[in-house]
């Protein structure tokens, strides 16, 4: 009888050559030295904002922790409200005249760009005279809007309180929080915005075994991709995030899909005139709470802000940006191989398990996606049950007593189909030993 949990492991690689993609492009010059990748890393130690450990906090906790760093030199009003009533927040920093606009959480439950919002935050209230906050304060005036959903963001799941994606709300704006974004935008004008969003966290980097860390995209702003001006800008700016992101997570950033979507807010955003890049926070090894990806958002997005106030950003070459991998496959959470199924009143019978986890990167909330001969089917982790039984506890069973998909993926492992020698006990994440 063997018990096996076999990961499918990623090799992280970090330094890995985007600079490759280069070819014989003209290289950009560097940044200055206090926003290198590495300064970025030290400053953001510094300015972390305590309180935001764990990803799942509401509107109320945001934003407890980032008012100590409002008034000054960042300053807040009131934007618009959710459909239950809760405010909206616009922040602005700076006095230049490039207008950039940065919207996090309009999915409630995709919280990484937020807690990097508010260490940004920080970094401007704490430190207006730091040589790069100077910098980005003369060149733009930064408008950020931290948690566009806070009624998602309440529940910690992806839609409004009305049930509506308002990712999916640009052309209709029925919702007040899409109309929210509308109107700041209109007010306005920006020349550049950043859509900021988390993806599913099995995702990989083309057909590779690499997990995405980042996405990254240049919207298209009509059902023909075409590239006029403002796209190329936001594919420079999106080449720059690639190599400013690559010491961090280099071989593990991606493209998204740039089919055009009618619908969303990033596509439109574009056909409205701002150079729009949407940054998708995927997930890293041992980082759970996306903690590190926060991180990483922080260096990427100052070293853009730094490279649009100073007008470097058009030195770099769009081919970066092109020639990244897309997203691609996205294999199920867990497979569960080789055990013999005790349903009660039924025959015993061998099968496999595919999970999906609600929690993913926690590995929580595990839920049966299918049953029966999955040998050779890609998984994230796989757990080798072979020689022993698998009975459903009662979470798993219907109301009529029967397994089915969708069901709670809770079972005991055990040596003998009466379960009387119970090795491990999975409660829809890894298993415990009993």
């Amino acid at each position: 009888m063997i018990f096996r949990l076999l990961a499918v492991t990623t090799v992280l690689t970090v330094g890995a050559c985007v600079s490759a993609t280069r070819a014989a492009a003209p290289e950009p010059p560097p940044p200055a030295a206090d926003a290198t990748p590495d300064a970025l890393v030290s400053l953001h130690e510094q300015v972390r904002v305590e309180g935001l450990d764990d990803r799942r906090f509401d509107h109320e906790r945001y934003w407890s922790v980032v008012e100590p760093y409002l008034g000054g030199t960042v300053q807040s009003e009131l934007a618009g409200r959710s459909a239950e009533g809760r405010e909206i927040r616009r922040l602005t920093f700076g006095t230049g005249p490039v207008q950039v606009l940065l919207w996090s959480q309009m999915h409630g439950n995709e919280s990484t760009a937020s807690m990097t919002l508010a260490d940004m935050v920080r970094f401007f209230h704490e430190q207006p005279d730091h040589p790069l906050a100077r910098r980005i304060s003369r060149g733009t005036t930064v408008h950020l809007v931290p948690m566009l959903n806070p009624d998602g963001a309440e529940r910690f799941r992806r839609r409004n309180a009305q049930g509506i994606d308002v990712n999916r709300d640009a052309r209709r704006l029925q919702t007040p929080e899409g109309k929210t974004l509308k109107a700041i935008r209109d007010a306005v004008e920006p020349d550049f915005g950043f859509n900021l969003h988390d993806q599913n966290a099995a995702i990989r980097v083309g057909n590779s075994d690499r997990g995405v860390a980042i996405a990254l995209l240049a919207p298209a702003f009509n059902a023909a991709r075409e590239v006029d001006g403002k796209r190329r800008r936001a594919m420079q700016v999106a080449s720059l995030l690639a190599e400013a992101m690559d010491p961090l997570v280099g071989g593990h950033v991606a493209k998204y899909d740039d089919t055009f979507n009618p619908r969303a807010f990033g596509d439109l955003m574009g056909a409205w005139g701002a150079s729009t890049v949407l940054i998708e926070s995927g997930a890293w090894a041992g980082d759970p709470q996306k903690q590190y990806l926060r991180r990483v958002n922080f260096v990427g997005i100052l070293s853009a802000l730094d490279a649009i106030a100073t007008d470097r950003y058009p030195a770099f070459d769009p081919s970066v940006y092109e020639s990244l991998a897309y997203n691609g496959r996205r294999p199920p959470d867990l497979l569960i191989l080789g055990g013999t199924v005790v349903s009660p009143g039924l025959p015993p019978l061998e099968s496999d398990f595919l999970v999906e986890y609600g929690e993913p990167l926690l590995k929580r909330e595990g839920v049966i996606s299918d049953v029966g001969d999955l040998e050779g089917r890609e998984a994230q982790d796989t757990l080798d049950v072979s020689g022993l039984y698998l009975i459903p506890l009662p979470e798993a069973l219907d109301e009529d007593g029967t397994l089915d998909v969708g069901r709670p993926a809770w079972f005991a492992v055990s040596e003998d189909p009466a379960g009387r020698r119970v090795r491990m006990v999975f409660k829809g994440g890894p298993p415990r030993e009993n």
